[in-house]
């Protein structure tokens, strides 16, 4: 290359190095300017509750280096966690830059613990839920009374000591015990609990699609003994594993026999046996009581009898699966969706284990007042939302505890569409249950009231394929 060449390329290469340069400089300045270095994280109110309880729910740590952007969302998403541990009524966060460096901060939290000892009066109903109750004669005669004391965050470790004592039409008395965290690293916790039960009353069977009762007032007709230990492993702050190894006594009156044979299993008065049962949660939802955002997902494995006792051969085994996601879709619109099912094997099952749907979560709306009972079901669920009166907060001023007089609340309007379906190996025709093996549909419209203490309050109006509608009245989300 002759020195002349040498000396142009020089020219025009110099300038381009140095732009280059320059551009990756800025770049990088660009980028350490976006970089949050935790310097350290403390809390505020938790008067009760031990720090180390709140820093596992933290999704960074001291010493972590973030871009600003995903540290702007790991804040979120822990005080989501903080607020989902019901142990808390707000939590609220703030940075504060250390002198000298914008990049530095020191993270505090700001948490409003609740009120953790709750000596509840109960009242409860002989039938499967208020609606059903109502719908019955209002009788007050076939109700219970009696006292639960949920002390929730036991000893300031979100442990949850329960004790029951129910009187009147169906007695208990129980405790359970649970234990979140017993190792250092907060994975592995441990669950107990007992319980002794009688009644008076008891569903028989199931005909026209409603529960039988038999009722005998001079003798206790139904008599249970229950045990329960459980191993909870939490490596990951969404995902759970239970590992659950329960015992079962029951005795049944003659009468229950008589009236049903396949009441209990192979016609015997007292059943006994052992279930073992494993369940994986993943729960990734924005606020566990009514979420709004996010999704949830389990699946359960349940094997019930084993060649302990005497039991007739009693061998059930089923699987339960949830799946719920939940979207935002407008500034004040709302959707979600949920699918509840269950797989059986096809061995028989007393008639007290054959649920479906009717009980607890697994309805299809319009159908409150029937049940379905089988082996395997199905149950979707379709929610249109919209905040007709967004979370507002508020102050009580004439109490003093912040633990109730800090309150917050919203208003949310529903339109919603179900669908459902049940299959029953061993239909019985003379018993005339139309809705088993036949599809489920209800629809309608509702308004839903959230407040503080994971309180919800559902009033709908529903319609069903049998061109029935009415009112209910429900106190949990409905997905």
């Amino acid at each position: 290359m002759s020195p002349s060449n040498y000396h142009r390329l020089k020219i025009t290469v110099f300038p381009l190095l140095l732009l280059v340069c320059t551009i990756l400089s800025g770049a990088l300045q660009a980028q350490n300017d976006s970089l949050i270095l935790v310097k350290s994280i403390a809390y505020n109110g938790n008067k009760t509750t031990k720090d180390h309880i709140i820093t596992r729910e933290i999704m960074f740590a001291v010493g972590d280096t973030l871009d600003q952007t995903v540290f702007n969302g790991l804040l979120e998403k822990s005080r989501e966690n903080l607020l989902n541990t019901s142990l808390f009524n707000f939590v609220s966060y703030e940075m504060q830059s250390s002198p000298g460096s914008l990049n530095v901060v020191d993270v505090v939290f700001d948490v409003t613990e609740r009120w953790y000892i709750w000596p509840w009066p109960t009242i409860e109903f002989a039938d499967r839920n208020f609606n059903t109750w109502w719908n019955e004669n209002r009788d007050l005669s076939r109700m219970s009374y009696g006292v639960v004391l949920k002390w929730g965050n036991f000893r300031g470790r979100k442990e949850q000591l329960n004790l029951t004592a129910r009187f009147g039409y169906n007695e208990l008395y129980g405790f359970d015990y649970t234990i979140p965290y017993l190792n250092e690293k907060e994975t592995i916790g441990l669950g107990v609990g007992a319980a002794y039960g009688r009644t008076h009353e008891v569903p028989v069977m199931n005909e026209d699609d409603r529960l039988v009762y038999y009722r005998d007032d001079e003798e206790y007709i139904q008599q249970e003994v229950s045990s329960y230990l459980a191993l909870i492993l939490r490596n990951e702050i969404y995902n759970t594993h239970t590992f659950r190894l329960e015992y079962n006594y029951w005795k049944f009156a003659d009468t229950l026999l008589l009236i049903n044979p396949g009441f209990s299993y192979a016609d015997k008065e007292i059943l006994q046996y052992f279930s073992l049962a494993y369940r994986f949660k993943s729960d990734h939802r924005d606020d566990k009581p009514y979420p709004l955002k996010g999704y949830y997902f389990d699946l359960e494995l349940v094997k019930r009898g084993f060649e302990f006792f005497d039991n007739g051969g009693l061998d059930v085994f089923y699987v339960r699966s949830t799946f719920r996601k939940f979207f935002q879709m407008g500034n004040r619109w709302y959707f979600a969706t949920g699918l509840n099912s269950k797989f059986s094997s096809e061995s028989i099952q007393p008639f007290y284990m054959n649920r479906a749907i009717g009980y607890g979560r697994d309805i299809v709306r319009g159908y409150e007042y029937y049940v379905v009972n089988g082996q395997n079901f199905g149950i979707l669920k379709n929610n249109f939302k919209f905040a007709l009166l967004p979370r507002r907060d508020f102050n009580l001023n004439f109490i003093k505890s912040e633990k109730f007089s800090k309150v917050h609340y919203a208003f949310y309007l529903n339109a919603f569409f179900d669908m459902g379906f049940v299959d029953n190996f061993y239909p019985d025709p003379a018993l005339n249950n139309q809705l088993e093996n036949s599809l489920l549909i209800g629809y309608g419209v509702g308004i839903d009231f959230v407040t503080y203490y994971d309180l919800v309050l559902r009033l709908e109006y529903s319609f069903n394929r049998m061109n029935e509608h009415g009112f209910f009245l429900h106190f949990m989300a409905s997905i």
